[in-house]
């Protein structure tokens, strides 16, 4: 089956021998798929550092970096966290193939390649990808973002969204995250960093089997407005206390409360009231708390 030009996917093709990168190329160019090769481990790594292969296939035994080690620092690579890692080997032993899944791949076929088999193996993982993939982009979509580690703090995968606000938080703090033992409780925040006008805090979910015998910590990564109102200040263009009537009122306060909160008079909030419907047109009271909400949703989703 060959690929559109519109789903071509890019696979990375690693071995030191340019006879098998031969190969490799001019059968997986024939299927339809983008490729790139490296005869070596520092080469992939520079690829990588370039680009994302939506797979690879990596030869266990090359020299200077083997697959092994080639294989460990691309999952530390945030970006090929979830890109499936299929081994090229001619070690069957049963010490081997355990050591390339502890290493990260999904999977291994043997030398000298079937390339039938090969393809087929490809076009299975791809396909495995694509799906975690579209869960990862559904999951953001709901303004879910989600990261898990395995039990060493290795960051495994994260949606999409989730990598991006990762990229805020220093990677040494990251490299220190541990989730301690016992688990913690649900809701437990593992972490907080305070940017200029928002904290972002990684939350533990749970912990969840992965399919390969291991587990996997579920965390949950949010970001909270230290000055919720000056979101709706200014994008509304509310005065101060406007904005902070405005945002009581996404919270379901009535005036009321809003004014023993505010410490003034009901008339006085009603007074602002008129004012945020003067300046954003809108007309109700339901209106105005729904386009907060979405403003300050909006500003907590940001990268």
């Amino acid at each position: 089956m060959t690929l559109s030009a519109t789903t071509r996917r890019c696979i990375l093709v690693i071995d030191d021998d340019p006879g098998v990168l031969g190969i490799m190329d001019e059968k997986l160019s024939d299927h339809g798929y983008t490729v790139l090769l490296a005869q070596s481990g520092a080469a992939a790594l520079e690829v990588v550092s370039n680009t994302t292969p939506d797979l690879i296939l990596v030869d266990a035994l090359m020299p200077g970096m083997t697959g092994w080690e080639v294989c460990e620092k691309l999952r530390r690579h945030r970006q090929n966290a979830t890109t499936p890692i299929i081994f090229m080997t001619g070690l069957t032993e049963t010490e081997h193939v355990l050591r390339a899944f502890e290493a990260g791949a999904v999977d291994y076929v043997t030398k000298p390649l079937r390339l039938e088999e090969v393809l087929a193996r490809v076009n299975v993982h791809l396909e495995v990808s694509a799906r975690i993939r579209a869960t990862h982009g559904a999951l953001d979509d709901v303004g879910r973002y989600f990261l898990a580690l395995n039990r060493k703090g290795d960051i495994v995968w994260t949606t999409p969204h989730a990598a991006r606000l990762l990229e805020h938080i220093p990677a040494t703090l990251l490299a220190g995250l541990s989730i301690p033992s016992p688990l913690p409780a649900p809701g437990s925040i593992l972490l907080q960093y305070q940017r200029e006008d928002d904290d972002l805090s990684l939350i533990f979910v749970g912990a969840t089997g992965n399919g390969m015998g291991e587990d996997e910590r579920l965390l949950r990564i949010t970001t909270q407005a230290r000055q919720p109102e000056r979101v709706l200040q200014d994008r509304l263009g509310l005065s101060a206390r406007e904005a902070e009537v405005l945002l009581w009122i996404s919270r379901g306060k009535t005036s009321r409360d809003i004014a023993d909160i505010l410490v003034v008079s009901p008339r006085t909030v009603d007074k602002h009231m008129e004012q945020i419907y003067n300046k954003t047109g809108l007309s109700t009271r339901a209106a105005a708390a729904a386009t907060a909400s979405r403003l300050l949703q909006e500003g907590q989703d940001r990268p």
